[in-house]
């Protein structure tokens, strides 16, 4: 798909010019008509003219407020000489021009100063006019003043290069189902108009933050061969009100002109927020002006033969006003979710074509070890391992290039310049070796494929790399208690070894609280309290903060079984890594010996040490 300009407006453009040209005028004459139309008169320092008074030189002084303007006498020939100088707070000087017998007065109105005030008035408005003109010009693609209430949607038409087909989407099989019907509508109308069927108005795309949403849109709009107009929410809404629901207008007018059309609005909820929950009424905000504008269009198109379908997308559906969402605007909600292993296989086969894979590159092993990943997250990987064998010097990409790359994404990058001393270089061995010892022996918590005390990242001093085997989505209690149990294995070590803890648990400890406090309030697994949820959750939260929702309001003893509910859980799952890690204690100083002298442990014999933990303790 190919961008097409949109229309210049030259007559605005050399108005704008015409005023710069004229204020420029104005003020040069202004500043500089003194010294181009009169003789330019010297200045002197009040010291020589005060000399010249006391040696009785001078024969009249003009004293005005800003300057002092003297003649001295003729000389033999004549001529007079006149002189200016910038006055000195002096109350001697009538005085002493009265006793030296010179003529003093102040100087005469200016006869052109009706022409000062008038420049006065007239330059400081043009100059403005013209500065803002010039503005519009650089900001509006020099469309002028009229092109302030213009749209600013990027019109992509049908080319050979560039095209975008769902050939070019994977991931999200189930979308691109819901959106064949769009892309058949655009081809064949009749198809569904001679049974009198109609066509969702608007399609809204939901789902996380990198999942294909945008990319979506752009095929539907190159299988179905249409012009496809793309736009930010956030463009519509200017300082001034009453510009967003002009661009609005504008947009849809101009699709109209080229339908069949699709429209595409990204990140919707910049003006399509919930005027119930936004804190702002009345018909003077700006943002209210605009969306409903955009109710209004999405009525008012659809009825006649204008066939404008508009897309949107959003990671925040749950924000959106209601009016937006019901049907005969929206019609259809089609979520765009993260890829299961299958989606992320196909996501790397797209990606990966415009890279050189070496022999060993196993796509479905990398897809295994990144669950949770999106379609953004996966492009990024292959392009970090491309650039990674780039700066190896290899002339293909290497599967230890993908492993590399993924451990940067999840941990961050090596800080080898990050020296640990002795002692602490042993407590973090200690800390990692007990969160794999403990994590091995836990229920579908997946497997421990490396340890590491190398720091990576911001924080982290050494990490653990456990991997699922497969895409879980559902957890059981049992198995929401082993993940807290293996975020506790490390501070249990230290306990175990050193008899003392340190600073290095504090992300593990927030993230079990976080874990155990979520199982009582949100997911109902406590036998004390029941099956009740005590946490106000919201749906469709695309953004990764359902940990931030508040808590309900609930009586202080209500508050206080919550939290010894927590603390039994955290507790348990404490002493369960505490027994774990006494019955082996001989493998856990075995494999923190071999961690010391190798920083990393990884592969078959990483498995092996693991194969030898004690069953018994779990």
């Amino acid at each position: 798909m190919a961008i097409k300009d949109q229309p210049q407006a030259p007559r605005s453009r050399q108005f704008g010019n015409i005023l710069l040209l004229i204020s420029g005028l104005l003020l040069l004459v202004n500043i500089f008509a003194p010294t181009l139309f009169g003789t330019p008169i010297p200045r002197v320092p009040y010291s020589l003219f005060i000399d010249q008074v006391q040696d009785m030189e001078v024969e009249r002084v003009s004293v005005g407020q800003n300057e002092i303007r003297y003649q001295l006498k003729p000389e033999a020939d004549g001529a007079v000489q006149t002189f200016i100088t910038t006055p000195v707070f002096d109350l001697e000087l009538p005085k002493l021009l009265e006793e030296k017998g010179v003529e003093f007065a102040a100087p005469p109105p200016p006869k052109n100063r009706w022409i000062t005030s008038l420049l006065g008035w007239v330059i400081p408005p043009l100059i403005f006019v013209g500065i803002w003109q010039l503005f519009l010009n650089r900001g509006n693609g020099a469309q002028g003043v009229l092109s302030i209430g213009k749209s600013k949607a990027k019109v992509y038409v049908e080319s050979d290069s560039g095209k975008v087909t769902f050939a070019d989407v994977a991931g999200v099989e189930e979308a691109k189902t819901e959106l064949v019907e769009i892309v058949e509508f655009l081809k064949t109308p009749q198809k569904f108009t001679q049974i009198g069927a109609k066509i969702p108005r608007g399609v809204l795309l939901i789902g996380p933050p990198g999942t294909g949403k945008t990319l979506l849109a752009k095929a539907v709009a190159g299988e179905a061969g249409v012009p496809f107009f793309s736009i930010s929410g956030s463009e519509f809404v200017e300082m001034f009100v009453g510009v967003g629901s002009s661009r609005v207008r504008d947009l849809f007018e101009q699709a109209k002109k080229q339908a069949p059309c699709i429209i595409f609005i990204d990140e919707l909820d910049a003006i399509g927020k919930s005027r119930a929950s936004g804190g702002f009424y009345g018909g003077n905000d700006e943002r209210e002006q605009t969306l409903n504008q955009l109710l209004t269009e999405m009525d008012g198109f659809g009825a006649d033969d204008k066939t404008v379908i508009v897309l949107a997308a959003t990671n925040r559906p749950e924000s959106l006003d209601a009016a937006l969402l019901r049907p005969g605007r929206f019609d259809r909600q089609v979520l765009v979710d993260r890829p299961d292993l299958s989606g992320r296989l196909a996501i790397l086969e797209v990606h990966s074509k415009a890279v050189k894979l070496g022999a060993d590159i196993d796509l479905k092993a990398i897809a295994t070890r990144t669950p949770g990943f999106a379609g953004a997250d996966l492009a990024n990987l292959v392009n970090e391992a491309a650039l990674l064998a780039a700066r190896n010097g290899r002339e293909a990409v290497a599967q230890e290039d993908f492993n590399e790359a993924i451990e940067r994404v999840v941990a961050g990058l090596e800080k080898k310049s990050r020296v640990l001393n002795e002692k602490e270089k042993k407590i973090v061995a200690y800390h990692e070796v007990g969160h794999a010892l403990v994590g091995a022996l836990m229920e579908s918590n997946g497997r421990v494929e490396k340890i590491s005390i190398v720091p990576r990242g911001m924080a982290a001093l050494g990490y653990t790399l456990q991997l699922p085997t497969e895409d879980r989505f559902l957890l059981s209690e049992a198995e929401l208690n082993g993940q807290i149990a293996t975020l506790l294995g490390g501070r249990s070590a230290e306990e175990v070894v050193f008899g003392s803890i340190t600073t290095g648990a504090s992300n593990d400890l927030q993230r079990a609280t976080d874990l155990a406090e979520r199982m009582v309030t949100t997911y109902g697994m406590s036998k004390v309290l029941g099956p009740l949820a005590y946490q106000q959750g919201q749906q469709n939260n695309f953004l990764g903060n359902e940990g931030m929702n508040p808590r309900r309001m609930v009586s202080p003893q209500t508050a206080e079984a919550i939290d010894q509910e927590v603390k039994g859980i955290v507790e348990a799952a404490h002493q369960k890594a505490l027994d774990i890690l006494n019955a082996n204690r001989e493998l856990l100083e075995t494999i923190t010996a071999k961690l010391l002298d190798t920083e990393v442990i990884e592969g078959e014999l990483l498995r092996d040490l693991l194969g030898q933990v004690n069953q018994v303790a779990v």
